[in-house]
C-alpha cells in the first residue's frame, strides 16, 4: 500500500508511531517535505539514514524549507518507476520536483520546496538555503510533464498548499507565495483525485480535493473523492 504523511524534522521517533509500525515491506510512505535528516552531515546522522534506508518498505520524501540543499546536491540523481530520484541510502529516496511515479498502478505528481517567510533572520547555508525556492526550470518541467499526460495523474504531492488550499483555512494561517501562485496555476489545469500537503502542521480534510498532513499515517485511497479539478 502507498501512504502518505508531513514533515518529520528529523525525528527519529515518528518511524516507531502505530501508523508507521503498520508499514509491511513493499509498502512505501511519502513523506510531504521537511524530512530534515540531511542537516549537518554528521555521523550520527549518517548512521540514521543507512538505518531508514534498509526499512522493509520504501521512504519518499518531497524537499521542504528546512533542508540542507548543499547536502543533498551531493546525492546522484538516478530514475525510479518512472521519474527522476536521489537515492539516499537503500530504500530511502528523495522525490524531485515536477516529476511523476507510478506506484502501484497509480500516478503521483510531487513538486516539493517553499518559500520561508522568516528567511531573513536565517544564516543562508547554515539554517536557510537560497535552493528551497523552486526554480523557473523545475516548474517549467513540471508543466511539461503533467503537459504530457493531458494534465491528469492520481494524486499531487507538494510541501506547500497552493494559493486556493490555503484560502480555505482563512488568510492568516497560509499567506500568498511565489510557490502558491505557481501551484495555484496548476489547480486551474490539473484532474486529480487527491492533493496532499504537509508543511501546515496539521492533519485535516481541508475540501473534497485537498487534504493537509503532519503526524498521521495515511493511506492514499483513505476516504477517496471522485477525481475532479
Amino acid at each position: 500500500m502507498v501512504y502518505v504523511t508531513g514533515d518529520i524534522h528529523g525525528d527519529y521517533s515518528r518511524f516507531s508511531s502505530s501508523g508507521v509500525r503498520r508499514l509491511k515491506k513493499g509498502d512505501t510512505l511519502l513523506v510531504c517535505g521537511d524530512f530534515g535528516f540531511l542537516w549537518n552531515g554528521g555521523h550520527k546522522e549518517q548512521q540514521l539514514l543507512k538505518k531508514l534506508g534498509t526499512r522493509p518498505y520504501t521512504i519518499a520524501f518531497l524537499d521542504g524549507r528546512h533542508e540542507n540543499y548543499s547536502l543533498l546536491a551531493t546525492y546522484p540523481v538516478s530514475e525510479w518507476n518512472g521519474g527522476h530520484v536521489q537515492v539516499i541510502a537503500g530504500s530511502l529516496l528523495h522525490l524531485m520536483r515536477g516529476e511523476i511515479y507510478e506506484i502501484e498502478g497509480e500516478s503521483f505528481f510531487t513538486f516539493g520546496g517553499g518559500e520561508s517567510a522568516d528567511h531573513e533572520f536565517r544564516t543562508e547555508g547554515v539554517g536557510w538555503w537560497e535552493e528551497e525556492m523552486p526554480s523557473v526550470g523545475e516548474m517549467t518541467d513540471g508543466v511539461a510533464h503533467l503537459k504530457a499526460r493531458g494534465f491528469q495523474v492520481d494524486y499531487v504531492l507538494t510541501h506547500e498548499p497552493s494559493g486556493k488550499a490555503s484560502g480555505y483555512l482563512g488568510s492568516g494561517k497560509a499567506p500568498l507565495n511565489g510557490v502558491r501562485i505557481y501551484l495555484d496555476r496548476l489547480e486551474e489545469s490539473v484532474t486529480c483525485k487527491r492533493w496532499y500537503f504537509g508543511c501546515l502542521h496539521l492533519d485535516k480534510t481541508i475540501s473534497n480535493r485537498h487534504r493537509a498532513v503532519f503526524q498521521e499515517i495515511v493511506p492514499v485511497h483513505s476516504e477517496e473523492p471522485q477525481r475532479r479539478r
